[in-house]
């Protein structure tokens, strides 16, 4: 995956990755240090009644712990996957999109912490996506979410 604006290359063999700049590879250490998280607000919205990420932007449980963005690219993912984004949430059917199969694996061989948006293992059940770059920060976005969980009343 490139980033024409820094003219990075982030890729991975399925076990390692890393990003390549001026000729030369850096190991991708995922950090949650900077609390920025990435939200995309494209539709599809598969799961509405429980689930809009533009909820989040006024959501004080989020606000008070992180620092929301809004990007729909899949960008972000290699941005989590560097350390420069502490997770990345987007909804939607993931599995066999080309716009997104790329920056999770970066993710995964980084070591970052990748579910649904339910935290199963991504394109089971509910979809959507969690990109976090550890298990802490994982495991607050989830929480956060699992109060979200009850249908919205039309």
């Amino acid at each position: 995956m490139a980033d024409p604006l820094s003219h990075e290359v982030f890729w991975t063999d399925g076990e390692a990755a890393s990003v390549r700049s001026d000729e030369r590879d850096t190991p991708l250490r995922p950090d949650p240090t900077s609390r920025l998280v990435d939200l995309n607000l494209d539709p599809p919205f598969p799961n509405k009644d429980w689930f809009l990420a533009a909820d989040l932007l006024t959501d004080e449980g989020f606000t008070s712990v992180f620092h929301p963005r809004v990007l729909s690219t899949t960008l972000a993912l290699a941005w989590v996957a560097v350390g420069r984004r502490a997770a990345y949430i987007t909804d939607g059917r993931l599995r066999d999109n080309v716009h997104f199969s790329s920056g999770i694996a970066l993710c995964q061989a980084a070591g970052c912490v990748v579910t649904n948006l339910a935290g199963q293992p991504v394109h089971t059940g509910v979809q959507g996506l969690i990109a976090a770059a550890d298990a802490t920060t994982h495991a607050k976005l989830l929480d956060l979410l699992s109060h979200r969980r009850q249908p919205r009343t039309p």
